[in-house]
């Protein structure tokens, strides 16, 4: 054989080598490239993603919380305010309320907003005043009382059952995150609907229906509020309360004896009940009023 051929040869022996080279190369380079690039990421990359996974979603709660808080940029809430300062230090603060939270929103909620024109003089006497459709607006200190027998945190989901004016609607909506309230009367329902709404009250719900049944769909609630009277407590409205929540409602005849009756469930969902003043508030109407059938045997 050759000298040129030989050497020829001994140069094709190196080629599979080299290729062999090339490919460890090519194979190592993959390995480093391809966890980024398959969505596997290492730990430090991790943790930023995670950082501003949590940065987004603390935003969206902080817009979220921020569309629901009463806006105040109304009129209304900058009118009258000596007024609501001393009904509060004389009938609310002065008969014995304390929760500070009470106490503001009692000294926020302009109730003047909530009363018909003939009784604006009135609005913040210590005292119910009519409607319209024989119903009322409570008593400032009632309203006081029952919001603070409630012990509503930031963080409370409320039912409400008799709008009304949304008067009490509101005084829970500056203390709670959510309140959702029914009301029989439909006409009474869209025009506390449309005056919540023009308030800035971005947190109150409102529907045109029988509070007997709650509002099955949102809760359980942390508190209930009832604004008028029945004989008995609706059972839905003790199945719609949370275990640790707290519901108050007068309780009595239309027309006899009325008592505000404190309704708490615990951890076990043992509910209890205890009297707590003697009150005087409209009639619920709706399926209360029906007679209670008979259990089956």
């Amino acid at each position: 054989m050759g000298a040129n051929h030989r050497g020829l040869i001994k140069k094709w022996t190196y080629v599979p080598l080299v290729l062999l080279i090339l490919v460890v190369l090519l194979w190592g380079t993959c390995l480093l490239r391809g966890p980024t690039e398959s969505g596997v990421s290492f730990a430090s990359e991790r943790k930023g993603a995670d950082a501003e996974s949590k940065a987004g979603t603390n935003k969206e709660a902080e817009k979220e919380e921020k569309v629901l808080a009463p806006d105040h940029n109304h009129p209304a809430f900058g009118e009258r305010v000596e007024e609501r300062t001393r009904l509060v230090a004389r009938y609310i603060e002065g008969q014995g309320i304390r929760d500070p939270n009470v106490l503001r929103s009692l000294r926020t909620v302009p109730r003047h907003a909530f009363v018909r024109p003939g009784d604006l003089r009135r609005a913040y006497a210590d005292h119910p005043l009519p409607i319209g459709l024989n119903q009322t607006i409570s008593q400032p200190y009632i309203v006081a009382y029952m919001t603070e027998v409630l012990g509503l945190r930031p963080g409370s989901k409320v039912f409400e059952v008799g709008t009304g004016s949304g008067y009490q609607a509101a005084v829970c909506a500056e203390i709670a995150r959510e309140v959702y309230t029914v009301e029989i009367l439909e006409k009474l329902a869209k025009s506390a609907k449309e005056r919540l709404k023009n308030l800035g009250y971005r947190n109150v719900t409102i529907r045109a229906v029988d509070g007997y049944f709650g509002w099955e769909e949102k809760g359980p609630f942390d508190a209930i509020i009832v604004t008028a009277a029945a004989g008995l407590v609706p059972p839905p409205l003790i199945e719609q309360l949370k275990p640790g929540g707290r519901m108050i409602l007068p309780v009595g005849s239309p027309f006899g004896a009325q008592w505000l009756v404190l309704i708490t469930k615990d951890d076990t969902g043992r509910v209890r009940s205890r009297r707590l003043l003697p009150v005087r508030f409209v009639p619920m109407t709706g399926r209360v009023m029906e007679p209670e059938k008979p259990a089956r045997r």
